[in-house]
């Protein structure tokens, strides 16, 4: 009997392995692909939930599709209505490995017959490059599911008459809790819903307990999976906190209906069941398990902006903190924390041209030197947490939006030592023929603020900087000869020379902090690399 145990201990262990190494090589396989079309067909909490389902569904992973979206969130690229979205669908998605053991594990049998297939695959992940290697991790994982999955089979055989349903609770209500609380134990020793359920289907399968019991457990494993999350959020952001939070409140609102279901849900699955056929109960079963999920989907949906107001009263956003969004939690995906790194620098950004305004205008704020401090202690966490994320970044993906994100950051540090020279901005207030100039870049400020546009910023910016440039060279020949023709004393030639500098030099760090935010949020696949002749040109703007 022990050995029998081992066996089905054993199989479950395979299983788990072979979930992970599946999701691995998927996520590594898709790549940005999953980043893409989760932004690209969120325009909504509706359209967020179908594309959850989606790409849950296709990575086999519900934790990587909401770690992307906290992502998003940070980013800017998605709102936190919208992520909620992505959050219930991810919880429908995940049961499609329920649906691949039922129609395939328990219909065909195949863990015998993937062996050979399994060796195939080692092999190619072995001797394949990029991504031909991660299709074969892949296919290994998938291999590795149903050999588990015959495994489990095999050890719960041997049990067959020894473990039966009358030794799990009766079918009451207090049984009924108790086999939930059965089904939570599982996948907190398991940490994976997609285990648990497997488990039992295979229980079932083996006659050890009825299709009413399971589906009692599977509610209770589909509690389970929010204690995981809520752990990883421990300590974390105010968006992942939030997102736990959500997470649990929908899973346990989402389980109490399930519950609730289960004596119709008896009623109706008993002649839909024939005992002839197998793998009818553990298809019944992962119906149950889908149904239940959609169902709190579809009740949550239209409710998702009341949702996300009660989740932010409760885990409130701190604004006031910059770098709010510099999650550790999300190192594990490298896509994601520079989701977040790119927010946390589009933040810095706008608080700095706010504050560049105001001095410009000469009206800065009164805790000017107080918020200057708070963009440059901001600046210091995202260069710190950038160097934490390099160390997780994976040479084969793509890299350019963390690059780009590192020349944002360099041209931030740079502005913001700028804002903070108080004299250089005071003579260029003082000083009327440099007027017009500082005008024309209040106004390109004003606007970048105000719409957040990084694209017509760059377009803006890129003019104005070529203007001060070509003004620039005239004035350090003119200037100097207006000098030496007492039309001008030095010192104020050197101060009109240095202030159109300055504000060239500002208006260069404003133009490329544009261009790079840009390319470190995009979703769009990495572009072409810039041209000897373009990056010649624009280094021109540093002599």
């Amino acid at each position: 009997m022990i050995a029998n145990a081992a066996i089905a201990i054993g199989g479950i262990g395979l299983f788990l392995i072979g979930m992970l190494i599946l999701t691995d090589g998927l996520k590594s396989l898709i790549g940005n692909s999953q980043r893409r079309l989760l932004a690209g067909f969120t325009s909504s909490p509706v359209s967020g939930a179908a594309t959850g389902a989606l790409t849950t569904a296709i990575v086999q992973s519900s934790s990587a599709t909401t770690v992307t979206a906290v992502g998003f969130v940070g980013a800017g690229l998605l709102t936190f209505p919208q992520a909620l979205g992505i959050i219930f669908g991810a919880n429908v998605g995940t049961t499609i490995t329920g649906w691949m053991v039922a129609l395939i594990g328990f219909k065909l049998h195949l863990g015998t017959m993937l062996f050979p297939v399994l060796l195939l695959a080692v092999l190619i992940k072995l001797f394949g490059r990029a991504r031909t290697a991660q299709a074969g991790w892949a296919l290994a994982g998938f291999c590795l599911i149903f050999i588990g999955l015959d495994t489990m089979q095999s050890g719960m055989e041997l049990f067959e008459g020894l473990v039966t349903p009358a030794d799990f609770p009766a079918d009451s209500f207090f049984g009924r809790l108790f086999l939930v609380a059965i089904g939570i134990v599982i996948t907190l020793v398991t940490q994976s819903s997609s285990a648990g359920v497997a488990t039992a289907m295979v229980a079932l399968g083996s006659g050890a307990i009825t299709l009413p019991q399971a589906a009692a457990m599977v509610i209770g494993m589909n509690i389970g999976t929010t204690f995981s999350a809520m752990l990883a959020t421990v300590g974390g952001s105010a968006a992942m906190r939030q997102t736990g939070l959500a997470h649990v409140v929908f899973n346990l609102i989402a389980g109490a209906m399930a519950f609730a279901l289960l004596t119709p849900f008896a009623i109706l699955a008993g002649p839909l069941v024939d005992p002839a056929v197998p793998g009818s109960e553990q298809l019944a079963l992962v119906l149950f398990h889908t149904a239940f999920n959609l169902l709190g989907a579809l009740i949550f949906l239209p409710f998702t902006r009341q949702f996300a107001r009660l989740i932010l009263a409760v885990v409130p956003e701190d604004s006031a903190n910059l770098a709010r969004h510099l999650d550790s939690a999300l190192l594990k995906t490298p896509a994601a924390a520079t989701d977040a790194l790119a927010g946390t620098l589009s933040d810095c950004c706008y608080k700095l041209l706010e504050l560049l305004q105001a001095a410009l205008a000469g009206t800065p704020e009164r805790r000017a030197a107080y918020e200057l401090g708070m963009v440059g202690e901001a600046i210091g966490k995202a260069e710190h947490y950038a160097a934490d994320l390099q160390l997780h970044l994976d040479p084969a993906s793509d890299q350019s939006r963390f690059v780009a994100a590192m020349h944002a950051l360099d041209h931030l540090r740079r502005l913001h030592r700028r804002v903070g020279q108080t004299q250089r901005i005071q003579d260029i207030i003082e000083d009327e023929e440099l007027q017009d100039d500082r005008h024309e870049f209040l106004a390109g400020l004003a606007i970048f603020t105000r719409d957040r546009d990084t694209g017509k910023a760059e377009a803006d910016f890129d003019a104005l900087r070529r203007k001060l440039r070509a003004e620039r060279r005239k004035l350090q020949k003119s200037g100097t000869l207006d000098a030496a023709l007492l039309h001008l004393s030095v010192e104020d030639a050197i101060a009109r020379i240095d202030g159109t500098r300055w504000l060239h030099r500002c208006a260069y760090h404003v133009w490329r902090i544009a261009v790079l935010l840009g390319a470190s949020v995009t979703t769009a696949p990495p572009g072409e690399a810039e041209s000897p002749e373009k990056t010649a040109a624009r280094e021109a703007d540093l002599d």
